[in-house]
Order: C-alpha cells, then structure tokens, then sequence
C-alpha cells in the first residue's frame, strides 16, 4: 500500500472583506499596540488629578465650615457682651448695680479672676444659645480733674456657644449732675 502524501490547501493572502485592499502593514500595527498602550497611564492620570482637586475642595469646604462657626460664636459672644454692657448703664444710672470700691487711677480689678467673680452680677439670668449668661463688673474711679463727677469703669463678658468663645467689652461711664459720658472700647485679648 502505497501512502500518498496529502496536500494542504493553500492559504489565500488576507484582504479586507469585498473590498481589495491587502493586509496592513507591521508597522502600523506596532504604532496601533504603542497608542493602546498609552491610553492607561492618561487615564490614570487624570483619575489622580480629579482626585486630588475633589480632596482640595472638601478640605475648603471644612475649613469654611469651621471659620462660620467660630464667626457665628464671636458674635454672639460680643452681643451677649453688648447687652450686658446696655444694661449694667442702665443699673449704674438706677443705683442697683454692686459698685467695687473708688481707685483715684483707672480700674484695673477687671484683669483679675478672683476679682472679676467675686464683684460681677449677671444682668441677665440667661443669653439665647449661650454656654453662660453675661457678666458685668462695675469699678468705681475718682478723677481727679473732675471731683464732683462720678466715673465708672463697666467691664462685661459674654459667652458664645462654649466657654471659651468669650468677647469683653468695656465702657468708662462719667455722671456729672444730669449729664453722662460714656467712651466704649473693646478688649481684644481675654485678661484670664
């Protein structure tokens, strides 16, 4: 028996589909795998750019967040300070306010802790969405240029949402006869 040797169908060069044109050339294909290639790293750029501005923008938004809240608490510290402050004059003025004792130099009793709580009142029992209601300290000051008027030196403290947001203000207050002075300041570092 003999064995014939088979033969293979020959393989018809590719061509696009109906159309005639031959294979692409190599180096087209190696530019094409190059181009592939590519497209991962600026992907992956641009996810860490979006990623890194996002972070950026939440960190903003915190800090933003948290200056409102310390300005909303400063100001409702220097309002309760305020109205303190109105109506501590108005005790002075009706005689009903505790009165430290007259220093012929300007107060400074106001500075001290032990001082400040042991002469303050409260004008009010209570100030909306304070952790404290305000204090006013009344001292009592001789001029010396002027002995026949009566000076004092009013001292409040008001409290934001917490304690330690506090705002002090002060008013030296002159009575002579019917008329009044008064010269507001306030105190930008807290004394304790």
């Amino acid at each position: 028996m003999k064995t014939r040797a088979r033969k293979w169908p020959k393989k018809a060069p590719k061509k696009w589909p109906e159309v005639g044109i031959k294979e692409r050339p190599r180096t087209e294909l190696a530019s094409q795998r190059r181009i592939r290639g590519a497209a991962l790293p600026i992907v992956l750029l641009i996810a860490s750019m979006m990623l890194v501005t996002s972070a950026a923008w939440f960190e903003t938004s915190l800090a933003s967040a948290r200056a409102s809240a310390n300005l909303r608490d400063a100001l409702q510290a220097f309002h309760a300070a305020d109205s303190a402050l109105t109506l501590c004059v108005g005790a002075v003025v009706a005689g009903n306010a505790p009165v430290t004792a007259a220093v012929a130099t300007e107060p400074t009793g106001w500075k001290f802790e032990p001082t400040f709580t042991s002469g303050a009142f409260t004008p009010i029992a209570a100030w909306p969405g304070s952790a404290a209601p305000p204090q006013c300290l009344v001292e009592a000051w001789r001029l010396s240029a002027r002995p026949e008027a009566k000076g004092y030196l009013l001292t409040a403290r008001g409290f934001g949402g917490s304690r330690e947001s506090q705002a002090w203000l002060q008013l030296e207050f002159v009575m002579a006869g019917d008329k009044t002075e008064q010269h507001w300041r306030r105190i930008a570092a807290r004394p304790f």
